[in-house]
């Protein structure tokens, strides 16, 4: 059997946060049964022919899911090939759990959970949308580790409205002592289409400097690394052995396949994108229709760009003669160019094995990377 990763989406929100632009919706809950039950299909008639080797399911808030749909989709991913010991990850939003709940995924083998704090300043929190207090973020975090669980992400967003450079280092300095096994720490990014969009639009939304929000993650690292947590990825720390296996399988450009709304694939150098409707998705798997929206079949050019482009997120940055393995060409012959001028800014590093960002590349990968989207 080919051994792929499996993304599980659900699309249900008790309050759509208002940075947020993934497919995710509220006022939607009457959908949710029916929604779990097309989705289960999905599932038994396209990842059975597959080996499993990591499972995450996200959102959305899967954990807004009523037990007894939590209970029936956990039951049907348990009747797939599951590798031993696969890493089962389930995002959880602190305010919608409780002790049911997570019992339900302790027993139907979850064995690591995601938790949406973001940041431990309540006034942010509210102004940010988030439906939960720290207090009640604290009170899920300890009944977790209460009933068994030992690998635990958090994630934090820096560079909200109103927040201040200690506002963040407090935050880092907070959840580092709750010792969980991985940190996540994105920077905000204001996405059309959604209500920070408008406000932004309007200027209306207080946003830190520029160069606070850089020294914002400079101090993301200081801190964590000092508290024992390693950097892997531009955005994520870890305790030894606690990287997050799936989400390297897409910075490695590994395949995977996505099940539910707007979920997306990449299988075969092709990627596809599921439908956005719930509703229609419904009707179409219940009718036996493609609910495909979207496909694209990736070319040289694409599965080189991706590889480099997501390549350089990991610290460790791209293994050169995995990129000839794969491409059969010697990075240089492509990027050479685009590789010197970096190096010249000391923005890349390169060396007989490997070419990764240097630290100052890292403040700004975005606008390096955007050098290897274009073949020259």
């Amino acid at each position: 059997m080919k051994e792929i990763s499996l993304y599980i989406h659900i699309p249900f929100c008790k309050q759509k946060c208002l940075y947020c632009d993934f497919p995710s919706y509220s006022g939607k809950e009457k959908f949710m049964d029916e929604y779990i039950d097309a989705l289960n299909k999905e599932i038994l008639e396209k990842a059975e022919k597959y080996s499993i080797s990591s499972i995450f399911i996200g959102g959305g808030t899967p954990s807004y899911l009523q037990d007894l749909s939590l209970k029936n989709l956990l039951i049907t991913l348990n009747k797939l090939n599951l590798k031993e010991n696969i890493e089962f990850t389930m995002e959880c939003n602190p305010g919608t759990l409780n002790r049911d709940k997570l019992e339900i995924m302790k027993k139907y083998n979850v064995n690591r959970i995601s938790l949406g704090l973001q940041t431990t300043k309540n006034s942010i929190l509210k102004e940010i949308g988030r439906i939960h207090t720290y207090e009640e973020f604290k009170n899920n975090y300890f009944l977790a580790r209460e009933i068994g669980f030992d690998n635990i992400n958090i994630d934090l967003m820096f560079g909200l409205p109103n927040q201040k450079l200690e506002d963040w280092k407090e935050s880092l300095v907070e959840i580092a002592k709750l010792e969980p096994e991985h940190i996540s720490a994105y920077s905000l990014i204001i996405e059309e289409g959604t209500h920070f969009y408008n406000l932004h639009e309007q200027n209306k939304l207080n946003l830190p400097e520029e160069d606070n929000e850089r020294l914002m993650y400079l101090s993301t690292k200081q801190i964590l690394e000092k508290r024992g947590y390693h950097q892997y990825e531009i955005s994520n720390f870890a305790k030894l052995g606690n990287e997050c296996f799936h989400n390297k399988v897409y910075w490695n450009c590994n395949e995977y396949l996505g099940l539910g709304v707007s979920a997306s694939s990449f299988i075969d150098k092709k990627r596809t994108k599921n439908l956005d409707d719930i509703q229609e998705y419904i009707e179409k798997i219940n009718n036996y229709e493609s609910i495909i929206e979207e496909t694209h079949v990736n070319d040289v050019k694409d599965d080189m760009e991706e590889f480099v482009f997501m390549g350089l997120r990991m610290i460790k940055g791209i293994n050169i003669n995995e990129f000839k393995k794969r491409f059969n060409k010697d990075i240089n012959e492509v990027y050479g160019d685009i590789i010197e001028k970096n190096i010249k800014k000391e923005l890349l590093i390169y060396n007989s094995e490997k070419l990764f960002l240097s630290q100052k590349g890292i403040e700004i990968s975005n606008y390096v990377m955007s050098d290897f989207i274009i073949l020259p």
